[in-house]
């Protein structure tokens, strides 16, 4: 279970700026909602634990139980479904107490990312990869957890996690051909499916993921109001922003205007309260993250290795990307958390899950 380590080799680098990530969100939250500081703080304490002791167990012997990860995630997802608590009209949550809230789709991303890893390696030949077969039952297997959290209904969550796993495919060696006829598919299914949801009795989604959705390719016609606050919010931050000025001013947060920004519109009260400078230093330390993710991924001493730190990597990109993308309005409304700032244990988790088996990976040495 436990392997040498190589603790020349271990990246502190990655660590490091982990942890202080994690610390600045705890100190963002504060500005956000400041009663759920001392929650994000515990949590933030609880996620490094976890990642310290991730990253000393052997990544091949997680990788072995696979299957039975693959199971136990189905197994919470339709726990979730049929036992989780409904708010908003959306099941997504277990509630355990008044402090502890589990969200099983979180801890999916990381999941199906471990799952992926050891079943591509299984596969690791490119004419194997990319026959029909393979790739039918590779859409099988991720398909199911995918549809149970869709259901959860959360959208946002199961575009990203997709997004993940046709990298990691990719990443393994898919012949270009399939990717090609691939495109060639989505690209019209694409257009077909923004003129069906915009029918009356259309099936396919809720009312308010087409409004998003619309809202982000007529915007002049449907307008989204917190995207429209959250703009504006970044924009008042200005250069410097206001955390640390002398100003008595309301801020847009102290306004209420945007609904839970400690969690999906956490970005704004960074642009807000910290500026553009503030901004451009937390999107350059998450990017560093990725960078390190990717330089483990690229010198794994085997094909598991590097796919789960692509992985972790890649999940961390397009969720930050998603994440912001939204709160500037560069994308439609989705609700997706900002990796280690958002508020909320079961994202705090699961990147720690993620980032400790990186580090695992970073710091093995072969056995003598």
């Amino acid at each position: 279970m436990f392997t040498k380590l190589s603790f020349k080799k271990y990246n502190y680098l990655l660590f490091i700026l982990v942890t202080a990530v994690m610390f600045f969100g705890v100190y963002v939250i504060s500005f956000a909602k400041a009663s759920l500081t001392n929650k994000q703080l515990i949590g933030v304490l609880m996620a490094i634990v976890v990642m310290l002791v991730l990253s000393f167990i052997d990544y091949h012997f997680i990788c072995k139980l696979y299957w039975v990860i693959y199971i136990v995630n189905i197994v919470m997802l339709l726990a979730v479904l049929l036992f989780g608590k409904e708010v908003n009209n959306a099941k997504r949550w277990f509630v355990v107490s008044d402090f502890l809230t589990v969200q099983p789709s979180e801890l999916s991303k990381i999941l199906l990312i471990i799952f992926v890893a050891m079943y591509l390696c299984k596969k690791n030949d490119e004419e194997k990869l990319s026959t029909p077969f393979t790739v039918i039952k590779y859409l099988v297997f991720i398909g199911i957890p995918l549809l149970l959290i869709f259901r959860q209904p959360d959208l946002s969550t199961t575009l990203c996690i997709t997004f993940v796993l046709m990298t990691l495919y990719y990443i393994s060696g898919l012949s270009y051909k399939v990717i090609l006829i691939a495109v060639l598919i989505l690209v019209p299914f694409a257009s077909v499916f923004i003129w069906y949801i915009q029918q009356p009795d259309q099936k396919l989604l809720y009312s308010h993921q087409v409004s998003r959705i619309l809202s982000f390719i007529y915007p002049s016609e449907y307008g989204d109001a917190q995207q429209d606050n959250s703009v504006m919010a970044i924009g008042s931050g200005g250069l410097d922003g206001k955390a640390f000025s002398d100003s008595d001013a309301t801020t847009v947060t102290d306004s209420n205007l945007i609904s839970e920004q400690q969690t999906d519109f956490i970005f704004s009260v960074v642009g807000e309260e910290f500026g553009f400078k503030g901004s451009v230093v937390l999107i350059a330390i998450l990017l560093l993250i990725v960078l390190q993710c990717i330089r483990v991924s690229r010198r794994a001493r085997d094909m598991e290795g590097s796919l789960l730190a692509a992985g972790v990597g890649c999940l961390i990109g397009f969720q930050s990307f998603i994440n912001i993308g939204v709160a500037t309005s560069v994308l439609p409304n989705t609700g997706i958390p900002l990796p280690f700032i958002s508020y909320g244990l079961s994202s705090l988790l699961s990147v720690a899950l993620g980032i400790g088996i990186v580090l695992n990976v970073s710091a093995q040495v072969k056995k003598f």
